[in-house]
């Protein structure tokens, strides 16, 4: 059976305040990174989760090491401590951001670069166009 789990880590990065979702779905790994502004209050990022995770473009997925159970009460409880404990990104998470911002890097530099040679053959045939009337003698 699967296991499908999702964090969300809110941390300080300068001069924003940024989150980053992971989400766990069996061995694999995806992230996303929103940058919240301002200090968000505990409310405000229930409401963001709540109206736009749907919305939110997660990286492609990475494999992951499958962690084992803690079976002690006090390891447990010490793992929870330290889940609690300010300490920013997984790596595996960074990761994920890094190949989703390299992925969204060579989509928007295709986009421009149709955009760009669409531009240029509309003045191309903008040209071509007032050659043609000029030789008609207007």
């Amino acid at each position: 059976m699967d296991e499908y789990s999702g964090r969300l880590t809110v941390f300080f990065e300068e001069p924003f305040w940024v989150g980053v979702f992971e989400r766990i779905e069996g061995d694999e790994l995806s992230a996303c990174k929103v940058t919240f502004g301002a200090e968000p209050k505990g409310y405000e990022v229930l409401d963001y989760v709540r109206r736009h995770y749907g919305e939110l473009r997660f990286s492609e997925p990475v494999p992951r090491e499958a962690r084992e159970k803690a079976d002690s009460p006090k390891r447990r409880q010490r793992a929870a401590a330290k889940e609690m404990q300010p300490t920013g990104v997984g790596t595996k998470s960074q990761q994920a951001l890094q190949a989703q911002r390299e992925l969204m890097k060579t989509e928007r530099k295709r986009i421009t670069r149709a955009e760009r040679e669409a531009e240029e053959q509309r003045r191309f045939e903008l040209k071509q166009q007032q050659k043609k009337e000029k030789k008609r003698g207007h």
